[in-house]
């Protein structure tokens, strides 16, 4: 679920319903003669092949249904067909014809659709991504790879997708724009609009959130881009060279997993190269997750998934998108700040954030809260933030009020939001929210003002942890330290379908807007990607993500360590292995690779049974054969280990993607409670695409130590590739 600075989309209560068919369709209780959406998953017989005919795809899939379905011709009974994410089929089902088709022989699992929730001009700068002279000069910018992305849809006429400079798409494109209403080119090279089912119309984007993704992740560079004014700069995407694909499988209530895994299989049949998620719900086993199912079809082809951690922070253990074969991507702040200062009347002041910036609010009678009984004309009006700032604006402003001050809730620490309002406002970090608060119940007449400053780049410190950023550890595979990585999520400045503000007057194809979000992360993580991946077309999913992982930081600017919402060193459970470090990771020097017969043994491991684990891998009768691979042996950039247990022994493989001969020493930086080991100390190279095998050792006293955090690192004279640890 993604948290807007505007909070547009927040919270997302599931409630509206797609209609998939004429006839009523719940996606909720079955009871009775109602209908459902259901995904239901199958086994190919023997001699199936995956050059089957669409009809014939569509007879066989015809076979698992009750007989008076499967003679419903010559229309289609289904929703979406599946061959790529999965083998199997959306449908319209009551309760007892989803029973009958469980009966059958060749059905590994049937699920009920459900609504998953939707989870920039100085990002680039901040990421030291620069036209001249910077990383981008050495890194390339994502030249020949498409980056699919499962969102709202996209803005087809905005500036940030003009293909200027842009190469013909790269001749294994196998996707189609095919249009009346948008046109493509060489920048948005093509998509599918897929809610409720395959259909002709553009996925063009009514909600927002596809186009602000899509341009953080790859778009072009746009000169003059603000929001309101404020943030002016020159946009760009991570990967401003890169190709897109839009796939709409997702509307303002949400995206059900039905059309999820039809983006995913339209994506993987297109053969993108990067696919890029902001969603996520709750953490489920993965045998039953829609999610987990379809990115390890696309993990197999050899495409990499960048996903949202979530929205659910700060407590922990509140993760979405916990598969190890993906990314999983928290949000962090930049240095950039729109400043709106609150004085009171008492002379303190506080300095908020607004991305809209007009004249200064002169001092005017500040009242707590919206009360219908109390007049609020001319009045300044402070409002816990419950829902979107941008309509809690419009609201006041409707009644007669002339500002809002918007108080960030105990939980979220520091954390500001500018956001395009449509009144002079502020958002108050929560310790000055709760001194405002004091101030309006203590004072008999009291009073406020806002005073615009502008925009700042270089505040400290940064980057922080946003409250929001989901936490570990990882409910359904502890043993996995998860989130991957973190990067910028907080105030994101990328395109916008149409006008933000007070005035909202048509300025199609260069509006752009400032919202907030693992949403946001997850895009800066697949343009970064695909950078990787354009300068090496070979690396697979797993040997990216781990570049992305080993040349992260976690300290900053003199040895300063990243931060929490709350302004204390933040844990591993929080950053997973650190900040993403652009300018490093086309150059790891040793990478963590691992393929999918590893990740389908961790899957037995974890005590997935035969049936569950080709449900997730179309592999049969794996774990039977009695070969297991326990979490902590997953071939992982980092290591998560149980306190409880007092000792782990581990092996590690990297594989040498540097100088062809090097030699690598390895540092290990562990609180002295912890022993660590590494065997052997040291690795030498003598050619590319060589792989050394390494046993990392750690005791412990169970009874005494409940937490504890660290890491080892191989460093040569070019080289540091670290690892996180922790104990829990």
């Amino acid at each position: 679920m993604v948290v807007h600075s505007s909070l547009l989309l927040t919270s997302l209560v599931l409630i509206g319903l797609l209609s998939h068919i004429t006839e009523t369709i719940s996606h909720g209780n079955c009871e009775g003669s109602s209908r459902c959406t259901y995904v239901v998953r199958v086994r190919p017989p023997p001699n199936f092949s995956m050059d089957m005919s669409p009809m014939n795809l569509e007879d066989w899939y015809r076979s698992f249904l009750p007989p008076g379905m499967a003679r419903s011709k010559p229309q289609s009974p289904f929703i979406h067909t599946y061959r790529e994410a999965i083998l199997g089929f959306a449908v319209n089902l009551t309760k007892d014809e989803a029973e009958y088709i469980k009966t059958n022989d060749g059905v590994l699992m049937v699920y009920q659709d459900n609504l998953i929730p939707l989870l920039t001009t100085h990002t680039p700068d901040f990421l030291s991504l620069r036209p001249n002279g910077g990383a981008w000069n050495t890194l390339g910018m994502g030249e020949g790879i498409i980056i699919g992305l499962l969102d709202t849809g996209i803005d087809f006429a905005h500036t940030s997708f003009d293909d200027a400079g842009m190469a013909t798409p790269p001749a294994k494109w196998r996707g189609s724009c095919k249009f009346e209403s948008a046109h493509c080119n060489k920048k948005l090279i093509g998509g599918k609009s897929l809610i409720g089912g395959e259909n002709p119309e553009a996925p063009t984007d009514d909600v927002g959130h596809g186009t602000h993704t899509a341009s953080t992740a790859a778009g072009r560079f746009v000169q003059g881009a603000s929001v309101l004014g404020s943030g002016h700069g020159t946009a760009a995407g991570m990967a401003p060279r890169a190709h897109l694909a839009m796939y709409k499988v997702c509307n303002e209530q949400g995206c059900y997993g039905s059309d999820i895994l039809a983006g995913m299989e339209a994506a993987i049949a297109d053969d993108v190269d990067v696919l890029s998620i902001s969603l996520g719900g709750r953490p489920q086993a993965f045998h039953e997750d829609i999610l987990a199912i379809g990115t390890f079809s696309a993990m197999k082809k050899g495409i990499f998934v960048s996903c949202s951690a979530g929205n659910s922070g700060p407590l922990p253990s509140a993760l979405s998108n916990e598969e190890p074969w993906f990314l999983t991507v928290g949000a962090s702040t930049m240095d950039r700040q729109m400043k709106a200062i609150v004085k009171l009347g008492n002379g303190r002041t506080f300095v908020g954030e607004s991305a809209y910036q007009p004249s200064n609010l002169a001092s005017l009678p500040l009242m707590f809260e919206l009360d219908d009984s109390e007049n609020i004309t001319g009045k300044v009006v402070a409002c816990e933030l419950k829902g979107s700032q941008v309509e809690i604006g419009q609201s006041i402003k409707d009644s007669g009020g002339s500002g809002l001050i918007v108080l960030g809730a105990e939980n979220s620490g520091y954390t500001t939001f500018a956001a395009a309002h449509v009144l002079p406002a502020s958002y108050l970090n929560s310790p000055d929210a709760a001194a405002v608060r004091q101030y309006i119940k203590t004072s008999n007449k009291p009073i406020a003002s806002i005073i615009f400053n502008g925009t700042s780049l270089g505040t400290t410190p940064a980057p922080v942890v946003a409250y929001f950023s989901s936490r570990g550890p990882s409910t359904t595979s502890p043993g996995i330290l998860k989130p991957d990585i973190i990067g910028p999520g907080v105030n994101v400045i990328a395109a916008w379908p149409f006008k933000v503000g007070p005035n909202r007057v048509d300025e199609h194809g260069m509006v752009f807007n400032s919202i907030s979000g693992t949403s946001m992360s997850a895009p800066h993580l697949s343009g970064i990607a695909a950078i990787i991946k354009s300068a090496h077309h070979d690396w697979s999913p797993a040997a990216i993500k781990s570049a992305i992982m080993t040349t992260a930081y976690v300290v900053y600017d003199s040895k300063k360590p990243i931060l929490d919402e709350k302004l204390n060193p933040a844990g591993h459970f929080t950053i997973g292995a650190g900040h993403v470090n652009p300018s490093e990771v086309i150059n790891p020097g040793l990478v963590y690779d691992t393929d999918v017969e590893q990740y389908t043994l961790y899957l037995c491991g974890l005590g997935y049974t035969d049936s569950e684990v080709e449900t997730i891998t179309h592999q049969k009768g794996v774990c039977s054969k009695g070969t297991k691979l326990a979490e902590a042996e997953l071939n992982y950039p980092s290591i998560a280990t149980r306190a409880s247990a007092g000792k782990l022994v581990v092996n590690r493989t990297v594989t040498n993607v540097g100088d062809a001969v090097s030699s690598y020493t390895v540092e290990t930086d562990m609180p002295k409670e912890v022993k660590a080991t590494v065997s052997p100390t040291k690795l030498d190279f003598t050619k590319e695409k060589e792989s050394k095998t390494f046993t990392v050792s750690l005791s412990w006293d169970a009874s005494k130590t409940k937490n504890a955090e660290g890491s080892f690192k191989w460093v040569s004279s070019k080289h540091v590739v670290r690892s996180p640890i922790v104990i829990f």
